[in-house]
């Protein structure tokens, strides 16, 4: 398992977007319809599969709120900011 990054590492490292949260790091995708926040969805939950490496999502109304930790190890890891930065490359 990756080891849990300093603070300052996740500072350094966050992607554009993200916000750390406590033991995680969070980002709302923005969307102009609903169904295009279920498409995200859909795509990110491929990633992460293929990542072996899944987040909370919450499908609202033209959002996705997307939440990642690596439970295993109590926060966050470069796992985290890695599927960060591939969620980002389907939306920015």
């Amino acid at each position: 398992m990756p080891a849990l990054l300093s603070d300052e590492e996740i500072e350094a490292q966050l992607p554009d977007g993200w916000d750390r949260d406590g033991d995680e790091i969070v980002r709302t995708f923005e969307f102009d319809a609903y169904l295009d926040g279920v498409g995200f969805a859909a795509a990110a939950g491929g990633l992460a599969q293929d990542a072996f490496h899944h987040p909370e999502m919450t499908i609202g109304w033209r959002e996705v709120t997307v939440s990642l930790t690596t439970h295993d190890e109590g926060g966050i890891t470069q796992n985290d900011v890695d599927l960060a930065q591939r969620l980002n490359g389907i939306r920015d």
